[in-house]
């Protein structure tokens, strides 16, 4: 079973799409990861972001990189965000995605594209959103958790930034599958939300258990 999972920065989607692969125990792969690894990559080459050859060299990294826990600051969330928009660097990173989702013991991925390009024909598709107040307020309360200083409106703006970039770029651009479940967490709590994820997938599975012929 392959279970897509997409949807704009901080909208919860990687924590549901985490719940989700522990509760059915499928592999699980974020994708952001790796366009976090060429972001830090770039960075670390001195590349530009918004140079597609910069960008493309960059996508040459070694898998260890994905462990780091240097990818999950805001300097290089904003980087990938940056090299994300280019085709060529789209495509490098094309092959390992679906490489995990189309392994015999399924997977779940969470990214931008994944129910739309790199496993469109996905078991079940999520597509996780909020409001960018509700996710600026998320991310905001992340990073002062982690004794960042940051404020409210930078982090606001940064986010309709990327979200710009996220469905506007020409290649891929994030956007919900025609088939994919819509799941709003502006209102929710994080575990109400991975229930309510959790029912979504059930019901999926069961609707395609009542279709089968006896």
């Amino acid at each position: 079973m392959i279970i897509a999972v997409d949807g704009p920065t901080a909208s919860g989607k990687g924590t549901i799409s985490k719940q989700l692969a522990r509760h059915f125990a499928l592999p699980f792969l974020d994708t952001g990861l790796l366009y976090r690894a060429v972001g830090w990559t770039l960075g670390e080459q001195g590349g530009d972001a918004d140079n597609p050859a910069d960008a493309l060299a960059a996508c040459d990294f070694p898998g260890a990189l994905l462990d780091n826990p240097g990818l999950r600051s805001e300097v290089v969330g904003g980087l990938a965000s940056r090299v994300s928009v280019h085709p060529a660097v789209r495509r490098a990173l094309d092959k390992r995605q679906k490489d995990f989702a189309y392994q015999p013991a399924g997977a779940v991925l969470d990214g931008r594209d994944i129910g739309t390009v790199i496993a469109p024909d996905a078991d079940v598709k999520l597509f996780v959103t909020a409001s960018a107040d509700a996710r600026a307020v998320r991310r905001y309360e992340e990073m002062k958790r982690r004794g960042e200083q940051v404020r409210f409106d930078d982090i606001l703006a940064d986010i309709l930034r990327r979200d710009e970039r996220d469905q506007s770029r020409a290649t891929a651009p994030l956007r919900p599958a025609e088939d994919a479940y819509l799941l709003d967490t502006t209102n929710l709590t994080i575990d109400a939300a991975i229930q309510q994820a959790i029912a979504l997938v059930d019901a999926k599975i069961s609707g395609r258990r009542d279709k089968d012929p006896a």
